[in-house]
């Protein structure tokens, strides 16, 4: 296993893994929605996208993170909003490779961190935890929906 940074050349193989991910949110498959939205975020660079790729370049995985700002540390972070691991490859530790890719991405560019949200009940808390991730007890977050 290989983890790179994705490029523009890279495309088709993030576009199937993206597409995967959405289905794994219960959301209609749309391969040609993935790659546009995945087209402007990569030509307008606003994400950072890892790709675990096997020996023969197939894509595993991939995750994608967001740049952000905090104004009171006067800091950059990025948001860690997407990490999949294709069904056949998980438990073979790419998450957590994914996840260290995206932890010295951080350190190589002297950001704050990384931040993520997930569902209460999904199993990857555990990893998360195991590789120093903290639990925010402190801070509530809240959404507002535009109808």
């Amino acid at each position: 296993m290989k983890i790179i940074r994705a490029s523009i050349d890279h495309l088709d193989i993030v576009s199937d893994l993206f597409n995967g991910y959405r289905i794994f949110y219960e959301q209609e498959s749309d391969t040609e929605a993935a790659r546009s939205f995945l087209i402007d975020r990569m030509e307008k660079g606003e994400s950072v996208i890892f790709l675990a790729l096997n020996e023969d370049n197939k894509g595993m995985g991939f995750t994608q993170l967001y740049p952000v700002f905090s104004s009171v540390s006067m800091q950059g972070f990025y948001i860690l909003n997407d990490l999949y691991v294709d069904k056949k490859y998980r438990q073979q530790g790419i998450g957590e490779a994914l996840l260290e890719a995206a932890k010295g991405l951080c350190k190589a560019e002297g950001k704050k961190g990384l931040a993520l949200e997930t569902a209460k009940d999904n199993p990857a808390q555990k990893l998360y935890e195991r590789l120093d991730w903290k639990k925010d007890d402190e801070f509530l977050h809240y959404f507002w929906k535009n109808q």
